[in-house]
């Protein structure tokens, strides 16, 4: 069974680039015959905001895209994400940190080495070897390690848009955290342990998330799981020319009547390089055949892409 998903943090409502990701991922799960899955990733409490999961989903609801299976949330998932961890720990695959951010800064200084805006720092390893009577703070995939059993710290595969892409986790990311200071499980654990319970096969997402496919390889091979395919789709950029974002104070999404959600619609089409088409889109009879006009569009584009 083919399986796609849309994914969000319930932050805030959905913006023009949300939509997009959505509207993304529900064609291209039709386009391959398959289901389309709704997952609402709220496993970071603080940052979510009451009401808004609901929100998201009434949106989605406006704009024609309906999950096929019940609505998922990270947040009741914990005992998988624990599950997931042990099963690394037992293989020596990972290891606990006592290291602040400040002091990873302050050790990649040291090394001469700069921090990208928008990047974290790469971790050197410090409590790779021990905690040398440090309390614990978090756990991290041991990169290194696991690199030297699979023969190689580079990670290659191919994106059903951006075509092959590579990445050396060892040298660009270090080895990564699976469980955070405060105790939220990271975004990395979290994403593959639920595609791969999920049977999720196709994952579609926004470009910004490229980078983070070859860690959740790292993890989906540790762990024993399937890949998945990726297609990452392009950004949505604000006027300073940002990525159209919650923590950018992105607009939400105007749906407040069937002409607004043509409009919000048509500019997501537009997004993905699909036609802007000349029917109303006003009534959900126009919703459901510019849905299948634009399905048909993506088949053409990306599925001589996939398997």
């Amino acid at each position: 069974m083919i399986r796609g998903r849309f994914a969000p943090s319930p932050t805030g409502e959905l913006h023009a680039g949300s939509l997009v990701a959505a509207l993304a991922s529900w064609l291209d799960a039709r386009a391959l015959k398959g289901e389309w899955w709704v997952r609402m990733e709220d496993v970071d409490g603080p940052r979510c905001m009451v009401g808004s999961a609901a929100s998201i989903l009434h949106q989605l609801s406006l704009c024609g895209l309906h999950s096929d299976s019940e609505v998922i949330y990270q947040s009741h998932r914990n005992s998988l994400y624990e599950q997931a961890l042990h099963q690394i720990i037992a293989k020596g695959l990972a290891y606990p940190c006592a290291c602040t951010r400040k002091e990873i800064e302050e050790q990649q200084a040291t090394l001469g080495l700069s921090l990208e805006r928008h990047k974290s720092a790469v971790y050197p390893g410090t409590c790779r070897n021990g905690l040398h009577g440090k309390p614990v703070r978090a756990w991290r995939f041991n990169v290194l390690k696991w690199s030297e059993l699979r023969g190689s710290p580079e990670v290659h595969w191919t994106d059903r848009r951006l075509g092959p892409q590579s990445q050396n986790v060892q040298e660009e990311v270090g080895d990564f955290v699976l469980k955070r200071a405060d105790g939220v499980w990271a975004y990395q654990l979290a994403v593959v342990v639920d595609d791969a319970a999920q049977g999720i096969t196709h994952v579609v997402r926004g470009e910004d998330l490229t980078d983070n496919t070859a860690r959740q390889y790292l993890l989906q091979e540790a762990l024993g799981y399937k890949h998945p395919y990726y297609l990452h789709t392009p950004l949505v950029l604000g006027d300073n020319g940002e990525k159209l974002s919650k923590q950018n104070d992105a607009k939400a999404l105007d749906l407040s009547s069937p002409q607004a959600v043509c409009l919000a619609m048509q500019s997501a089409a537009s997004a993905l390089g699909l036609s802007t088409l000349a029917l109303p889109v006003s009534n959900s009879a126009g919703l459901d055949l510019a849905l299948s006009t634009w399905s048909q569009e993506w088949a053409q584009k990306y599925l001589r892409a996939s398997p």
